[in-house]
């Protein structure tokens, strides 16, 4: 079984017993938090798609970390001109585990 979800503005196709990371949520690790913007659900032959969601899904997930992304670098510079610009980036994210899959 699995299902497509959106947070943060991505889709994330999440199975029960699966972490991901998701964009920073004003959560406590150890929390429980419910995804109830499922767009697709499958279970086995059986795909259940939302238009634009699916009534009465829900996503059932515990947090179980918080923190930041790897650096990106950011580097401008215009050719001859001698203009450089470097600068960095740590995305912060919510890192939550799967625990159930819930339909109508």
């Amino acid at each position: 079984m699995y299902a497509v979800i959106a947070t943060g503005g991505k889709q994330y196709r999440v199975q029960p017993g699966e972490t991901i990371h998701v964009e920073k949520l004003p959560v406590e690790v150890g929390a429980k938090v419910d995804f109830e913007h499922v767009l697709l659900v499958a279970d086995g032959e059986v795909m259940t798609i939302g238009a634009p969601v699916v009534r009465g899904a829900r996503v059932s997930a515990e947090v179980v970390q918080q923190g930041r992304e790897e650096k990106v670098i950011v580097f401008k510079f215009k050719r001859r001109k001698g203009y450089r610009r470097r600068n960095g980036h740590r995305q912060p994210f919510t890192a939550v585990k799967i625990t159930a899959i819930t339909k109508a």
